[in-house]
């Protein structure tokens, strides 16, 4: 009978489950995934958003103390009131409205906009305004909101309300055809809102506002505007509390940039008053106290101690120190305006590429706009009794970072003036470090032509830092000028352990610093290490030496991103990492003590970052793995946890996959490992097709979740594991000078131990790569007829002429790859021309026999994108079946999402082709002709062989 019925529950099993469907491409827009999560500061309240692909997601608000939950339709960009009463979102339109008015072509004016939402979270009542472009909250306390609205909409023209199905119809509202907005530079309603009372004011014709931490003063600036005489323009504040209106300045002119101190009772912004004719505008520093009725002019261009033929800068940043004594802002050169009495046919248009310049052309093309725009670190004493400004940087020390929250008697300045030219072929900087007094400007050079990273303590005090050539960290004492070494004699390295690439290890990282700078802890591979930054006691291993026992990698988990200092409370949260199972988790230890931390969790989950409730011992987190969707959790203590989302139950109704951890030894001996995806009705009685994919090390994604998406350019692993396919994700190490032979020593030997099961078709076999993959792809198809099918996104196929070649996108030379970093030549193309052609396929195309489908896309920044006509050309000359796919004014990875649905269907009807032997497509067999361009896809498939 026990028989009977065990036969009966396993039919019934089976029949469900052969009702699973594989996933086609129509299902992904509304796959969903976990956005933006956040608690109250109370930790009473959960807010997560859920995303779809494309369409329209949902805000979510969760009581974690007692039932209820709300959900915001289209809401996004929520923000908790300090005292948790309360929360502010905007509602996104109808992702359908959207749609239809982009393909109306309207204008960006006319276009549906936000609306802004505020529920009280004691009544859940949600009070909506529409045509919303921004609000703030105050940060510290305050029950005040301030937004701002659109401009508003000419209402002589005719206005139609978008359809809409729900309550928002004050949400949905956008101009017709023949509705006309104004041009924006009268500014638009700015309203102030007593959350607890509903009462609003509303302040006309606002450009920029800001409100203090408190919520106490509210600053806005002020237009022109024709159609109402009764406001003036100028800048104004507000006292939220009085109801008062102070003018801080009362005529025309551009005002931004408004900055509060901590306790809101001062207050700058940077302004304006040139004609409007005038192309370069002369900005000035504003500043106002409680104790003064108007603005001064703190910051002008007469300022004392101002550079000849320098200005305050109209795009630099405006920084109060936390006293409040102190301001920092930038300046910078006078603009050279144009010079309208140019023709412009009548002059040249040329770049001029010189062996002396800092950087290459390419690259200050690419960055003009940013150093047009570069401001320079400087610092006023507000209240000195005489003033002057006190420039930090300059053209040959560009760029500083503020100590002590300002409050720091020096800055920490760095340049890589000198060394710029060697950009070329190095990877990374080399960079000189100064302390610049902030009462005078002095310079003391305190670190030179280092190539690796450097951190301030949060206090000011210490400079530690990481020397790429050493492998080792010091500490520079601020009081005393001394260095110390940190880890020299340390008994295990804190440089990358597992480097690859021709170049010096870097660095594991640095957590943080104890209260008053008194520790620095620091990461080797595993364990986090304790030094003392002036030497004077011994180090200690936080972690007790148990994550290199247990091969564990703990990171320190910072659930407070305001957090100065570690270890106010007894006890830290740790990340981690099982370096074996791959599995993820939690952690607690002391920086007191050098015990074994304690275990809170450890799951085959990969987990997302944790966010603490600001007031209350509550985190927020999503989890997920291969087999499970991520969804939100919420914990008091990261061991018992409660969960918030359901997403994409739809899942259940296909054919999913599993993922398993695979080990194998190479031909050399080296121990390898990877992922092996399984459909979820595998079979071992029956033979699969499998497609290698591969970069360089995928197996620490073990538990990632991998939603069915159309791809950048990636293989789509669940789709192809849900319609029958194994995938095989193999780890790569590589030795220096042969990328290629690397590839070869992993990738085929891993596939050849699959090989050895029953269930694997070794005749039906493909490999897929992109970028790096792309090119090692490329490299297997010349040595090894083991693949049915190849596909190489973004090649290099012919490192020779690479080699010289640029980043497009960062205006970068492509030297330094080669030699330095992911090629790993580890020489220059003179010193060893023969590893440039070992390692380039195109010398070896005459071997190949495998069909292989190329994606070079002609605006590709990173791969120029003749590599891959050169591999397309070179193949079709040899009479290989070869295909190149060139997505037009697409990036190396492909970013249009049209573009990336488009290559899903063509990579899984290539594959289907080789490795199922199903039809082909007609862009296969017959290709498209130019003439049919944009009216044939080429999608159906055909008797003909391609």
């Amino acid at each position: 009978m026990q028989n009977k019925f065990t036969f009966i529950l396993l039919l019934c099993a089976s029949v469900v489950f052969a009702q699973k469907k594989p996933l086609d491409h129509t299902v992904y827009d509304s796959w969903e995934s976990i956005g933006v999560k956040k608690l109250s500061p109370n930790g009473q309240w959960a807010s997560y958003s859920v995303l779809k692909q494309e369409g329209d997601a949902n805000l979510y608000f969760q009581n974690l103390t007692a039932s209820g939950k709300i959900n915001v339709n289209r809401g996004e960009k929520m923000q908790f009131s300090a005292d948790s009463k309360f929360a502010a979102f905007l509602i996104k339109p109808f992702f359908k409205d959207v749609r239809l008015e982009k393909i109306k072509k309207k204008k960006p004016a006319e276009m549906s906009k936000d609306s802004l939402g505020v529920i009280n979270l004691t009544t859940a009542v949600i009070y909506k305004v529409g045509r919303v472009k921004s609000f703030v909250l105050p940060e510290n306390e305050g029950s005040f909101l301030a937004y701002q609205k659109e401009p508003a909409l000419d209402t002589s023209k005719k206005v139609t309300p978008a359809v809409a199905k729900d309550s928002d119809a004050e949400d949905a509202f956008f101009a017709d055809d023949d509705a006309v907005k104004k041009d924006g530079k009268d500014g638009s309603d700015l309203v102030l809102r007593n959350l607890l009372t509903g009462i609003e004011r509303t302040f006309p014709n606002v450009t920029n506002y800001a409100l203090s931490k408190n919520g106490k003063q509210l600053v806005f600036a002020v237009a022109v505007s024709k159609k109402d005489k009764n406001n003036k323009p100028g800048v104004y504040l507000f006292n939220t509390l009085k109801g008062t209106t102070k003018t801080l300045v009362g005529v025309k002119g551009n005002f931004k940039g408004f900055v509060f101190d901590e306790d809101g009772e001062q207050v700058v912004f940077l302004g304006e008053t040139s004609p409007e004719k005038k192309e370069i505008k002369d900005y000035s520093i504003y500043f106002n106290s409680l104790s003064l009725d108007t603005a001064q002019s703190l910051v002008d261009q007469e300022m004392e101690g101002m550079p000849a033929n320098w200005v305050v800068s109209g795009d630099g940043t405006l920084t109060f120190s936390k006293e409040g004594n102190k301001l920092y802002f930038g300046i910078a050169p006078v603009k050279k305006e144009k010079d309208t009495t140019l023709v412009d046919f009548e002059n040249a248009k040329l770049d001029i590429w010189g062996y002396k310049d800092d950087y290459l052309q390419p690259m200050q093309l690419k960055n003009a706009d940013k150093e047009s725009k570069r401001s320079y670190l400087t610092v006023i004493d507000i209240y000195s009794s005489d003033p002057k400004i006190v420039p930090l940087t300059d053209l040959k020390l560009p760029e500083a970072s503020i100590l002590n929250e300002g409050d720091a008697n020096y800055v920490l300045a760095s340049t890589d003036f000198g060394n710029r030219v060697q950009m070329q072929w190095t990877a990374g900087t080399i960079r000189d470090y100064y302390l610049v007094d902030t009462r005078n400007g002095n310079r003391k050079k305190i670190i030179t032509g280092l190539r690796g990273s450097v951190f301030a303590s949060p206090g000011g005090n210490y400079i530690a830092y990481f020397d790429k050539a050493t492998g080792n960290w010091s500490s520079y004492s601020v009081a005393t000028g001394k260095t110390i070494s940190l880890t020299e004699s340390a008994t295990v390295k804190f440089a990358n352990e597992d480097n690859d690439v021709p170049d010096e290890p870097g660095q594991y990282g640095l957590a943080g610093w104890t209260a008053d700078d008194k520790q620095v802890l620091i990461y080797d591979k595993y364990d986090i290490w304790s030094f003392s930054p002036d030497g004077k006691s011994a180090a200690k291993n936080l972690t007790n030496g148990f994550g290199r026992q247990n091969k564990l990698t703990f990171r320190y988990l910072q659930t407070d991103p305001q957090e100065r200092f570690i270890g106010k409370k007894p006890e830290i949260l740790l990340s981690a990492f099982n370096e074996v199972t791959k599995e993820n988790g939690f952690y607690k230890t002391s920086v007191s003590n050098s015990k074994n931390p304690e275990l809170l969790v450890i799951a085959k989950y990969k987990y997302s970052a944790v966010i603490k409730a600001k007031s209350a011992e509550r985190y927020l987190y999503d989890k997920g793995n291969y087999t499970n969707s991520p969804d939100v959790y919420a914990s008091a203590d990261l061991k018992t946890e409660t969960k918030l989302s359901q997403t994409n139950p739809q899942q259940q109704q296909y054919n999913w996959g599993t993922a398993e951890l695979v080990k194998w030894t190479t031909p050399k001996g080296h121990q390898a490992e990877g992922i092996l995806y399984k459909p979820e009705n595998f079979d071992p009685a029956k033979k699969y097709p499998m497609i290698a994919y591969f970069y360089e090390k995928l197996s620490d994604g073990l538990y990632a979740y991998n939603a069915p998406a159309p791809t950048p350019s990636r293989l789509n692993i669940p789709y192809f594991v849900s319609n029958g396919y194994l995938v095989f994700a193999p780890d790569i190490s590589y030795e220096t000078g042969y990328p290629g032979r690397s590839a070869e020593e992993y990738v085929n030997s891993g596939v050849e131990s699959l090989k050895k099961n029953a269930w694997v078709d070794g005749t039906k076999i493909g490999i897929q790569g992109q970028s790096w993959g792309g090119y090692q792809v490329a490299h297997l198809i010349t040595k090894t007829d083991m693949y049915a099918a190849a596909w190489a996104g973004a090649p290099v196929v012919n490192m020779t002429s690479a080699y010289g070649g640029m980043r497009w996108e960062s205006g970068m030379n492509r030297q330094f790859q080669y030699e330095k970093t992911q090629s790993r030549i580890g020489a220059t193309l003179w010193e060893k021309p023969e590893l440039y052609i070992e390692n380039s396929p195109l010398f070896a195309f005459p071997k190949v026999n495998t069909p292989v489908v190329v994606m070079a896309n002609d605006a590709d920044g990173a791969v120029p994108w003749y590599q891959g006509i050169e591999m397309f050309t070179g193949l079709r000359r040899l009479g290989k079946p070869v295909w190149m796919l060139n997505y037009n004014n697409e990036a190396h990875n492909l970013v249009l999402r049209q573009n990336r649905k488009d290559i899903q269907i063509r990579e899984q009807q290539f594959f289907d082709h080789y490795l199922k032997g199903a039809k082909a497509p007609v862009w296969m067999t017959s290709g498209i002709p130019a003439t049919e361009k944009g009216k044939t896809w080429g999608f159906e498939l055909t008797d003909e062989k391609p």
